[in-house]
């Protein structure tokens, strides 16, 4: 009896995230995107804010997705299957002015093919370091977003390295900014990796999101 009910009592998100995870793809180019299947969320944001710390706090795993103080280490859309019920999406980190005119060419040019085309991608997560905010490669993709109707969500990293009247301000000025923007997910999720704060709201989001079908 004491399984069932410590069943019972787990999130959908929990229930979800518990399960088998594992690489699928990477693809540098389009045509080498995976076959269309199970619900997609793509993780985005600027290099360095925290998208794999975050992928691997979210399915429990220490290395599901290379944690690395270089930025710009992801370098295609890497996809990982949870349970064939959930794909979560790493993509490269924006606005690196150090990777190449060429590179950072490429890289926009398979976001946004990947963006527009996808009918399976339920949702983006635009992951915003706490500690600074929107940047202006943020708002271009949130402009991209808003036109293409696809819906998105911000997603506050590091919560741990600001005081929480501070965290509070940020996110505050983040809800107005995203106000008036037509695709964006009225909610933010504040979270940290390091802490695991809003960790489980955010798998019992993902995890609605899959159950929707």
């Amino acid at each position: 009896m004491s399984g069932e009910r410590e069943k019972a009592e787990r999130s959908i998100g929990d229930v979800l995230f518990q399960r088998e995870c594992q690489f699928v793809a990477g693809a540098a180019a389009i045509d080498q995107l995976p076959p269309m299947g199970p619900i997609e969320v793509a993780f985005a944001g600027r290099s360095n804010v925290g998208k794999s710390s975050l992928l691997n706090a979210l399915t429990g795993r220490k290395a599901l997705a290379r944690v690395s103080q270089t930025p710009g280490r992801t370098q295609q859309l890497n996809f990982f299957d949870l349970n064939g019920e959930l794909v979560l999406v790493d993509m490269p980190g924006h606005g690196y002015a150090k990777v190449s005119k060429s590179t950072a060419g490429h890289w926009s040019r398979l976001i946004e093919a990947y963006l527009k085309g996808r009918a399976n991608l339920r949702r983006l997560l635009l992951l915003v370091d706490s500690r600074h905010g929107l940047k202006e490669s943020d708002t271009e993709l949130m402009d991209m977003l808003d036109k293409v109707a696809l819906s998105y969500q911000l997603v506050m990293t590091k919560a741990d390295t600001l005081k929480p009247s501070e965290l509070e301000a940020q996110q505050a000025k983040l809800l107005r900014l995203i106000a008036r923007r037509p695709a964006a997910h009225p909610e933010i999720v504040v979270t940290s990796a390091e802490t695991g704060r809003g960790i489980q709201e955010l798998r019992d989001a993902l995890a609605t999101l899959a159950a929707q079908g």
